[in-house]
């Protein structure tokens, strides 16, 4: 089954890092957190990547083109212009890099990579977030509610302490971030059908958001199904996110690190 990510995007909320390089490309320990994501769908058995490339998508490029040496030992033989793979990656990725224009909006990147899906159920995700979600549950929900699309929905946390107060000011309950406010969001990490390219035949498909165009009368047909996730989900819209990934990287107990 094909994986397809939404990697075109120009991550403008985390103008400190994507001023250089896409968002997909942003290093979590050291590796790009689109190299994360692609190692937990692995997790699962799911090696065939559909990425759909836009803004400094040439850099993600080069990063496919070059990782089998940058990730592998290597002996290099100067005089003899010899260079020996001591080490090789063992990475059963298959990546198909995909350009769906600069400016061209979700919808539309969707849309561009149509006859890269094999005319099959695929799944797709958004470049830059990760979760601990089951997959194989995921996907067997979306088999047994026999819609056209099943997304992921959360629960995000609080990122703000709440306060109740009396009459007179005195706070009589605090609670720090607290875990959510009973609104389930999307979570992105989608399953689909082909059905869904119905959809997204509009001439403008190119200027419209996936979910405030096409996802919206998919749902308005009865056809969008929703997994609840429980568990851990993080994306990475701004730097506090990114430091706060690293944080869970550094310690060891990233909850996305299944491999």
């Amino acid at each position: 089954m094909k994986v397809v990510i939404l990697a075109g995007g120009l991550g403008t909320r985390l103008s400190e890092e994507t001023t250089l390089k896409p968002k997909p490309m942003v290093e979590i320990g050291g590796k790009p957190i689109l190299w994360h994501i692609m190692k937990y769908y692995s997790k699962y058995g799911f090696n065939d990547f559909v990425i759909c490339l836009g803004y400094k998508g040439n850099l993600i490029k080069e990063y496919f083109i070059n990782y089998y040496t940058h990730n592998s030992d290597l002996r290099v033989d100067l005089n003899n212009n010899e260079i020996k793979i001591i080490a090789p990656s063992k990475e059963q990725f298959k990546v198909t890099l995909i350009d769906t224009g600069l400016n061209t909006n979700t919808a539309g990147r969707i849309k561009r990579i149509k006859d890269y899906t094999d005319n099959n159920t695929f799944m797709l995700t958004y470049g830059d977030g990760v979760s601990n979600i089951n997959l194989n549950d995921l996907y067997n929900f979306h088999k047994e509610k026999s819609r056209l699309v099943t997304l992921t929905t959360v629960q995000n946390p609080g990122r703000f302490g709440n306060l109740k107060l009396d009459e007179r000011g005195i706070v009589t309950s605090f609670q720090e971030k607290p875990e959510g406010d009973n609104m389930w969001v999307n979570g992105g990490f989608f399953v689909m059908e082909q059905g869904i390219f119905d959809y997204l035949e509009e001439i403008n498909v190119d200027d419209v958001q996936w979910e405030k165009g096409p996802l919206l009368e998919i749902a308005k047909n009865n056809q969008l199904a929703a997994f609840k996730h429980l568990g851990f989900w993080k994306p990475m819209d701004a730097l506090r996110d990114k430091i706060e990934l690293e944080e869970y990287w550094n310690k060891g107990d990233a909850p996305w690190k299944i491999w």
